[in-house]
């Protein structure tokens, strides 16, 4: 399938005055009740998050802010238990709730088995800090392929086969040019799925769900392929965490979501410019400021029925008070 994603012409009217008008219009409808926009015209209820490291002053000045909750980064899943306890605790007294733990990059692709058992055990640690902190899911990057070489997201045409998950070729005509990346992708494929399958009763018996991302890591590059890789494992312990902003240069964030569908338990917001001269496709930028297509985002957040979090990666160079307002504004479907 050939999942192509055509950049759109940037607006003339600046952000800023894009989200006035948003938000002056939302003010008219009697969507802004209590200082904060409500949702009135979808079905579902969504969360606001930041990433971070739990700490009460940290958490104080985000529920200020406006937001609901953390995702745990490091230091924080590596921290001991009674440590990551105290830290929930401290988030319940504040009214906020850490909702997950960003573990990230694994290499279970690596040819030194000792290294895959040891990250292994380190993931399973992870999950078992998630439970501490009363989070009900772990953000796990399963490997990554840096080392050969990759088509470009305009070349790219995956075919794959449904049962295996085994790529046959990724772009149309001769791809002897990319033997060694068809051979690496499957072979990340098997190894995350030995590695991932023993961890789920790990992941079962705390309660926490396997999240996978395939965050830029070459591998599982449209929606099909991914959405294939993750229900292979058939087992409600392994999900997807799906970044918004993360695969703009490979298709559509509404396709990806989409396509992933019920698989998704997890959301990061993150906006990206497509630059088809640039050696990575474009760069990151401040939600809302980019290319991603927010109210049809919203749209199939909605039809997906997903009640659930939307935590923001990136933008920390935005006031966290400028932050929850244009968050606010994604979750009205702005």
């Amino acid at each position: 399938m050939n999942h192509r994603f055509s950049a759109r012409s940037p607006s003339d009217r600046s952000a800023a005055r894009r989200d006035f008008l948003a938000a002056s219009a939302l003010a008219a409808g009697g969507l802004i009740i209590g200082g904060r926009l409500q949702a009135a015209p979808f079905k579902t209820t969504l969360k606001k998050a930041l990433i971070g490291p739990p700490r009460r002053a940290i958490l104080e000045q985000w529920k200020a802010a406006g937001f609901d909750g953390m995702e745990v980064s490091k230091p924080g899943w590596d921290l001991p238990l009674e440590q990551c306890a105290q830290a929930r605790k401290t988030a319940e007294e504040l009214g906020m709730k850490i909702h997950s733990v960003l573990r990230g990059w694994m290499n279970f692709n690596s040819p030194d088995k000792a290294v895959v058992e040891k990250e292994i055990a380190e993931v399973a640690d992870a999950l078992r800090a998630a439970q501490a902190f009363g989070a009900d899911a772990m953000l796990l990057v399963p490997c990554r392929v840096s080392d050969v070489e990759v088509p470009s997201p305009w070349d790219l045409d995956i075919e794959f086969e449904e049962k295996t998950g085994m790529v046959t070729r990724v772009v149309k005509g001769d791809n002897s040019r990319y033997e060694k990346y068809i051979e690496a992708q499957n072979h990340a494929t098997k190894a995350s799925r030995e590695a991932v399958r023993k961890l789920i009763p790990t992941a079962e018996k705390t309660g926490v769900v396997i999240a996978l991302e395939n965050v830029w890591n070459n591998l599982w590059l449209t929606p099909a392929l991914f959405a294939n890789f993750i229900a292979s494992f058939d087992n409600p312990w392994v999900k997807c965490y799906f970044d918004i902003g993360n695969h703009v240069k490979f298709a559509r964030p509404e396709q990806w979501i989409r396509t992933l569908g019920k698989l998704i338990v997890k959301l990061h917001v993150k906006d990206f410019v497509i630059d088809r001269n640039s050696p990575r496709g474009g760069k990151f930028v401040d939600i809302r400021d980019g290319q991603v297509n927010w109210p049809a985002v919203r749209q199939e957040i909605d039809a997906l029925g997903y009640n659930g979090w939307m935590t923001i990666e990136g933008s920390g160079g935005l006031p966290l008070e400028e932050q929850s307002r244009r968050l606010d504004l994604i979750i009205a479907g702005k």
